[in-house]
């Protein structure tokens, strides 16, 4: 009896579903009066159930995926009409021509995989345009990220005796990240040596007031600008967020290089 009450559900549902729009109703409420219908029809097919719900959840994933791509290219080209102006200190530590005409503003967190990869892509960059980029780096050090703000103020630290060497421990640490898990705060006074600093004073400096707040500048700027995540750009003015390939600095630094001429 009961087998024959469930296939009556599963008739009446099948029924209902395969009907034209106006009878969504009716399935809702069916569902509603009698929420066993559903299960009797998850336990009839579980596997092709799991199949529907991974493709509706995967199917809304592409939906606002989409929607924030659209969204963001809306945002980009008004950036273009109306750029950014993130603060541009020419004391601090710059990658590249100094006299470029394209600043990349970074924020960053040494400690972020994605980071590492923003990193590499910023390299390509550096390689594809010479002396046409510079790049500032800011620091963005996430809460979960432990070994973030002791890199960024290693890197300030370093910073106050040689620019050169501040940029090598940079690269250093985004190409060694996977050494932090096992040697933690370790490695940055190992690669603090490898760039030729000197390790006490880089010591002497990580408490520095000077450096505090520069990070905290830093950090109430990427707020200012939503970057809530790691890595965020800022390109002559338009903005990045996320680890982006290279096509599509590219594509930003194309058109603001054609825009000058």
């Amino acid at each position: 009896m009961k087998r024959q009450i469930t296939v009556l559900k599963l008739a009446c549902a099948a029924f209902l579903l395969a009907s034209c729009a106006p009878n969504a109703k009716q399935l809702k409420e069916a569902i509603q009066n009698d929420p066993s219908i559903v299960f009797a029809a998850i336990e009839k097919a579980p596997d092709k159930f799991i199949e529907i719900v991974m493709k509706a959840q995967q199917d809304a994933q592409k939906v606002a995926g989409e929607r924030a791509q659209d969204e963001e290219k809306k945002q980009r080209e008004e950036e273009f009409k109306n750029p950014l102006k993130p603060a541009i200190d020419e004391s601090r530590v710059i990658f590249g021509n100094k006299s470029a005409p394209i600043t990349i503003v970074e924020f960053s967190d040494f400690q972020c995989p994605y980071c590492s990869r923003g990193f590499a892509t910023v390299e390509q960059v550096r390689k594809d345009y010479g002396d046409k980029v510079r790049v500032i780096f800011k620091h963005l050090p996430l809460d979960f990220h432990p070994l973030a703000m002791p890199a960024a103020r290693y890197f300030e630290a370093i910073a106050l005796q040689d620019h050169a060497k501040a940029e090598k421990f940079h690269n250093l640490v985004f190409e060694n990240q996977g050494q932090l898990k096992d040697k933690g705060e370790g490695y940055f006074k190992e690669a603090t040596k490898k760039v030729g600093a000197d390790l006490k004073k880089v010591e002497a400096d990580l408490k520095s007031d000077k450096i505090t707040k520069r990070i905290e500048a830093d950090m109430e700027e990427a707020k200012k600008f939503n970057f809530s995540g790691t890595p965020g750009f800022i390109i002559n003015g338009v903005s990045l967020k996320g680890a982006y390939p290279a096509a599509s600095f590219k594509e930003i630094i194309d058109r603001q290089l054609s825009d000058k001429k």
